[in-house]
């Protein structure tokens, strides 16, 4: 097996982060680099899960004239799309996987089961979490964080737009500090857009460590598996 650091990592993407440049819906050879990658990994010998946003089909916040449940299970349902589009990339490479829903929709996808998700990556199957927790008012990001515990990965790994956690949008204000390591309580208390707050306090309480990272690099996700030194470890 390996130059792996971690045996069992759950990676975080955004809906966006499959979309390219063109913001919206899903791009093939995007999606196709990502998936090269987690073939990389996994012929490491290393146990991955995904958990995916859905940000490129649609966001809670365009939903602003409708009931924010409503919204948000809309949300959720497009999350499955990208879960069912990584599935079809990374079994076009041979890599075997298994999509997983928190609201059923047995005809496309598994339920959410624990112990059949551990079961699948002790098998070497990447395993797809769709729909969030399945429940309005919580983000993917804190989704990725409860199944990250509940599958007991060693590190999630939240491939972001922005390389590393820094102390303003760098965007914004090019003198922003970036951050090599700090802990979740700074985090919290700073204010720092890493994750929603909820998230970050789940990861803080389960002592789950967090690597952010850039994903317009792909290969990153490698790297980050390798334990090179990359973005942030928040910790």
């Amino acid at each position: 097996m390996s130059e792996a650091k971690y045996k069992r990592i759950l990676l975080k993407l955004s809906g966006e982060a499959l979309a390219g440049d063109q913001k919206t819906g899903v791009n093939a050879e995007v999606i196709g680099s990502i998936c090269d990658k987690i073939k990389e990994v996994v012929d490491m010998g290393v146990q991955v899960a995904i958990v995916v946003g859905g940000g490129n089909f649609w966001r809670g916040r365009q939903g602003h004239q409708m009931e924010r449940t409503t919204a948000d299970y809309m949300g959720m349902l497009a999350t499955a799309m990208n879960g069912l589009a990584l599935q079809d990339a990374l079994e076009a490479r041979g890599v075997y996987s298994r999509v997983q829903t928190a609201i059923e929709m047995r005809e496309i996808a598994e339920p959410f089961i624990q112990r059949k998700a551990e079961k699948h990556l002790e098998r070497g199957r990447v395993v797809i979490f769709a729909c969030g927790t399945g429940h309005p008012y919580f983000t993917t990001d804190t989704a990725a964080v409860l199944r990250a515990t509940e599958i007991k990965a060693d590190i999630i790994l939240l491939g972001k737009a922005i390389d590393a956690v820094y102390s303003a949008d760098p965007k914004i204000q090019p003198d922003a500090i970036k951050f090599e390591e700090i802990s979740y309580l700074d985090v919290l208390n700073k204010d720092l857009k890493v994750m929603d707050s909820t998230a970050t306090a789940m990861c803080r309480d389960n002592n789950i460590p967090l690597l952010v990272f850039g994903i317009s690099d792909p290969e990153n996700i490698v790297r980050a598996v390798k334990g090179e030194k990359i973005g942030t470890i928040v910790q």
